[in-house]
């Protein structure tokens, strides 16, 4: 069986209680969290093969261009 490698663009955010989220933004629902960056990373590639392997149809990553923050009045 021949395996292919695939580069998935990981979105890292901090929520208020210092918790790392770590989403890949073209797999719905695919996100885990982690103490640290490091430990978020690791939880994250475990994720990914679990999305891979349940998802019926291929997941292929998208083309990564930029990533901005807009600040908007509430």
């Amino acid at each position: 069986m021949k395996h292919k490698l695939l580069n998935f663009t990981v979105l890292i955010e901090q929520d208020e209680d210092g918790v790392y989220v770590a989403r890949i933004p073209n797999i719905p629902g695919c996100y885990t969290q982690g103490k640290t960056v490091e430990q978020a990373m690791e939880r994250i590639r475990e994720a990914i093969q679990v999305c891979l392997e349940s998802d019926m149809e291929e997941i292929l990553p998208m083309k990564f261009i930029g990533i901005q923050q807009l600040e908007v009045k509430a």
